[in-house]
């Protein structure tokens, strides 16, 4: 059966099915840059290296009995593993991709789950076999999962190296393989492939101001072996503590904090399985449960504290950590005189990890993103790469000549022009302004692109842009970032509409673009703000100008603000 006809047919189905599949994908190999590396082993998995060393002390006595994962839905349901059986399920798991699946090393497995205890398993078990995973968020649609499908087969557009699907869930699918049954009748062990370290071990789909969602490869170094070297300079966590991290499964804050971070220290990853944000819900878990510390982007605080936070005592939780977006001073004091809690922002992206923190120890100052981690230099640098001196306003980047630091990812699949436009000098350009202190410390004072940050989303404009232009209403658009209290920032577009349509009632015409939108791509990409105008503004080559678009936005913004 002609693959994309396949695709396309199990898509229309995937509203209820979506959060319990994942799809294998079989490619070559792409050669790593030759950037140099700083020391690290030759060899190295983080789940023979770190998870079965925590299930070697757990055997010895060394380790309290606590859960190493402790799931729960809204259902009372409830799944509590420690790192011996979390060792033992993960090598069932490895024995599935690899025996039944006949999967071989290099090979890549695209993983679209949502929070369920599989996801964890999964992953493991891509690790022991030598597998490259490519995490999904389960809001795609038909176009997403097809575009990664193809862009990581990069051959036709039939996707002719699929060859394994396993579904995970309850019910059974014609032409998909059961993971759990698999799981239950795998054998408990499993040779760990002997990978090294920088070898490839996932990729991230990342957003860019113009096409397509991009392939950022990081190796088993840039992931555990920097967790490693995070362990005690972020979160600090201990073998005792418990953690929880609301975020979706299909982006790299999530792999870093309910999986590499609380793990590399032998602590507790929490998940609850909440089918859509609801805050009472995060509430209520946050008094009956014993978690200690909490990951959230920032409007999950600014949703939380719309609410009567006098009903809710949180004995256990004693830190608060926070990221993805900008964190408004407001949200910050509030949370602190309705909790007694400080919100620890970190900062990063998808292809360098955590780069900034306010740890445990250190002091917050409103307004900015914490110091560099020590195993990276972080510099505001001018439009040559010169290093600015504090108090300077600059671009901030991070140096990767002469040695790449441990952390820092591979490079772009199948796109090594990009990534080294996005080198100036000696560093790597963040794509953020700001401004480094005297004590180190770095605010960030905005995009130096037009990626839109909303509620913790990166998303592309051009993405947006794409999505509205299948509608017979739009002639041209353009999408910007537009200020929201609650979510930082939401996305706006302005429409030239065909000439038909100008007769049509503005208000259900905004309704109908915003519904098509959620229909054609992921529904949080979706133009919360809709202006139709007569033109756009455009350079003399007829390109867009989105960046005047954007300061007029902003502006009148603060406008209004100030009347």
């Amino acid at each position: 059966m002609h693959w994309l006809w396949k695709l396309q047919g199990l898509c229309l189905r995937w509203g209820t099915w979506m959060p319990h599949r994942m799809v294998h994908i079989r490619t070559r190999h792409l050669a790593p840059l030759q950037w140099g590396h700083q020391e690290v082993p030759a060899k190295f998995n983080f789940a023979s290296d770190v998870l079965d060393h925590w299930a070697d002390m757990e055997k010895a006595g060394k380790r309290h009995p606590g859960p190493a994962l402790w799931w729960v839905n809204g259902n009372g349901d409830e799944v509590k593993w420690n790192f011996r059986q979390l060792s033992e399920l993960s090598q069932q798991a490895a024995n599935v991709l690899s025996k039944v699946c006949s999967l071989q090393r290099g090979d890549r497995v695209a993983v679209v789950l949502s929070r369920v205890p599989e996801w964890w398993l999964v992953v493991l078990g891509c690790m022991r076999a030598g597998l490259v995973f490519l995490p999904g968020t389960i809001q795609m649609k038909n176009k997403d999962i097809l575009y990664r499908l193809q862009a990581v087969d990069t051959v036709a557009p039939d996707c002719p190296s699929l060859k394994t699907k396993l579904l995970v869930s309850e019910k059974s699918q014609d032409g998909w393989l059961d993971f759990k049954t698999l799981l239950r009748e795998a054998s408990t062990t499993h040779c760990c492939m002997e990978t090294g370290s920088q070898e490839s071990a996932a990729i991230y789909f990342t957003s860019g101001t113009s096409g397509l969602p991009k392939m950022a490869e990081h190796s088993h170094a840039s992931l555990g072996i920097k967790a490693k070297m995070d362990a005690g300079k972020w979160t600090d966590l201990q073998a005792t503590d418990i953690i929880w991290t609301i975020s979706d499964t299909g982006w790299i804050l999530n792999m870093l904090t309910s999986f590499l971070e609380p793990w590399t220290s032998g602590a507790c990853t929490f998940i609850h399985h909440l089918p859509t944000f609801d805050p009472l819900v995060i509430l209520k878990v946050l008094s009956s449960y014993p978690i200690n510390s909490m990951v959230g982007a920032p409007i999950v605080y600014r949703m939380l504290l719309l609410q009567d936070l006098s009903s809710y005592k949180f004995p256990h939780l004693k830190y608060c950590f926070t990221g993805g977006e900008t964190l408004l001073p407001d949200t910050l004091e509030n949370w602190r005189a309705q909790t007694g809690l400080d919100l620890r922002e970190f900062y990063g992206q998808t292809e360098t990890g955590l780069t900034c923190r306010v740890s445990k120890t250190m002091k917050v100052k409103p307004g900015h993103l914490g110091t560099a981690i020590p195993h990276y230099d972080v510099q505001v640098i001018d439009d040559k790469g010169n290093v600015l001196p504090p108090g300077t306003e600059g671009e901030l980047g991070i140096r990767v000549k002469p040695i790449r630091p441990v952390g820092f990812f591979s490079g772009y699949v199948d796109n090594l022009e990009k990534t080294i436009a996005n080198i100036r000098g000696d560093f790597w350009l963040m794509g953020d302004r700001g401004i480094k202190d005297q004590d180190g410390y770095f605010q960030f004072l905005g995009r130096a692109d037009d990626i839109i940050n909303s509620s913790g989303y990166r998303i592309g404009p051009s993405e947006v842009e794409n999505a509205l232009m299948e509608h017979p209403a739009v002639v041209e658009t353009a999408v910007i970032s537009s200020p929201d209290p609650i979510r930082g920032e939401v996305v706006k577009a302005f429409v030239v509409l065909d000439p038909q349509f100008l007769s049509h009632d503005l208000d259900q015409l905004t309704k109908e673009l915003q519904q098509h939108v959620k229909l054609v791509t992921a529904p949080y990409k979706y133009p919360r703000k809709i202006e139709f105008v007569l033109d756009l503004p455009k350079t003399v080559t007829g390109k867009i100008q989105r960046a005047k678009l954007r300061d007029k936005e902003w502006k009148r913004s603060e406008q209004a603000r100030a009347q």
